[in-house]
């Protein structure tokens, strides 16, 4: 039985927005919001919007970044 992560072709360098939605475990709405706010990465290829896949990448390293805990200097 495949399930929709099996589905996702790692070798694609443009994703949709339900692609890049579904690596990031997230909902369609979430991700356009994520993508009209700056947060996310998107490119347009005619009248189409495409996230590169990279970039999802890249914005869990940042989300990482951000909530990583301060160090003590004890």
């Amino acid at each position: 039985m495949s399930t929709a992560t099996d589905l996702i072709d790692p070798t694609l360098v443009l994703l949709t927005v339900e692609e890049a939605a579904r690596r990031l475990g997230i909902g369609r709405t979430l991700c356009f919001r994520l993508i009209r706010t700056g947060q996310l990465e998107s490119v347009p290829v005619g009248r189409l919007r495409r996230v590169p896949a990279d970039a999802v990448q890249d914005y869990v390293t940042r989300l990482r970044m951000a909530n990583r805990p301060v160090a003590s200097n004890s």
